[in-house]
């Protein structure tokens, strides 16, 4: 390696040159590819000047027709020659311009992995570096909050101060995490937004749309050990035992209901009373 001209911390432009390898052999093919083109490109300027010259003399009959194909034929071999020496040429200079490493993005460099005058192998690390200007936020939500994000939810990161910067993309990751069962969310931050590095933590923020919540009374529930049930009063007037899954704790002493039971059905809000109502129903049912 020839000249390295960064270090950690710099801020480097897109295409800039960040380091340059030795490139003896590349500069010798290339002054050879611009002699051959020299060369192939002269050639070429004679024949088509000698094709230019044997079509005035056939044209007044004074050579043969073997003569004007004969010059037709070095034509175009001169050209086909033109027309290598120039491929020629460019592939020389991409071989001279893979020996100086640009930057691919506006960024800074985070590290350096060689020194200069260091031997570098084919598929060493040599440079790492971050892009300023496109910074995102990747959050773990639950498979609940998940369901209910799309595209075009309104999404926001925090700053430090506690203010919002809106989000201009947000990307729910189709799987969750096989021991946590969290859903991955992306978040990526407007071009150039200050305020944020990389690497540093933030909330974020989602605007989502209000779900109706299923409650039932505190003292509703029938609780057996690690089984919560409430009595479902059916159409026909029997009383049944329902089991269902619990949720958060709610004002009021109300506990929200995941699954179990649908808006509009009909329970016992006392489960004693409940109780009471389905003994007395089996009583009735077995003097019948």
């Amino acid at each position: 390696m020839a000249d390295l001209s960064v270090d950690v911390g710099d801020v480097v432009e897109e295409g800039t040159v960040l380091l340059r390898f030795t490139a003896v052999e590349q500069k010798a093919g290339q002054r050879q590819a611009v002699a051959l083109l020299d060369t192939a490109r002269a050639n070429a300027d004679e024949a088509a000047a000698n094709l230019r010259r044997i079509e005035g003399i056939y044209a007044r009959h004074l050579v043969a027709k073997s003569e004007l194909d004969r010059a037709q034929t070095r034509h175009d071999a001169a050209q086909a020659q033109l027309a290598a020496a120039r491929a020629g040429l460019k592939s020389a200079d991409e071989q001279v311009g893979y020996t100086a490493i640009r930057a691919p993005y506006r960024g800074v460099v985070t590290a350096r992995h060689v020194e200069p005058g260091e031997t570098v192998a084919p598929g060493q690390a040599l440079l790492s570096g971050l892009s300023l200007d496109r910074l995102r936020l990747v959050v773990a939500v639950p498979q609940s909050v998940a369901r209910r994000l799309r595209a075009d939810t309104p999404a926001f990161v925090l700053e430090g101060d506690g203010t919002r910067v809106a989000a201009s993309r947000l990307v729910v990751f189709p799987q969750a995490a096989p021991l946590s069962h969290a859903v991955t969310v992306r978040l990526d931050l407007p071009e150039r937004e200050p305020g944020f590095l990389p690497g540093q933590s933030a909330k974020a923020v989602f605007q989502l749309d209000e779900v109706p919540v299923l409650a039932v009374p505190l003292q509703a529930i029938d609780q057996r050990g690690e089984v919560a049930s409430v009595f479902v009063l059916s159409p026909d007037g029997r009383v049944g035992l329902r089991q269902i899954r619990l949720g958060r704790a709610l004002e009021n002493n109300e506990v929200e209901v995941l699954a179990g039971l649908s808006a509009g059905e009909t329970i016992a809000l006392d489960a004693n009373a409940g109780r009471q109502a389905r003994r007395e129903q089996r009583a009735q049912m077995q003097v019948r």
